[in-house]
């Protein structure tokens, strides 16, 4: 993953206990998956919408 080895991620988390602390990570989590979440639904509307074919174009020339 990223090529990150077992060691270097317990650093990275870490890190990220030290500059964040316990109590703001799963604020932080919740937060990623709520973008990750509407970022998959952004998609996949937009995906469907080329699969209609509605005629219009969003592209420039």
């Amino acid at each position: 993953m990223f090529g990150l080895g077992g060691q270097e991620l317990i650093w990275v988390l870490l890190i990220v206990l030290v500059l964040f602390g316990g109590a703001k990570i799963p604020q932080l989590m919740k937060g990623m998956g709520e973008g990750m979440k509407e970022f998959r639904k952004a998609t996949r509307d937009d995906e469907e919408d080329r699969k209609l074919g509605d005629g219009s174009s969003n592209t420039r020339v």
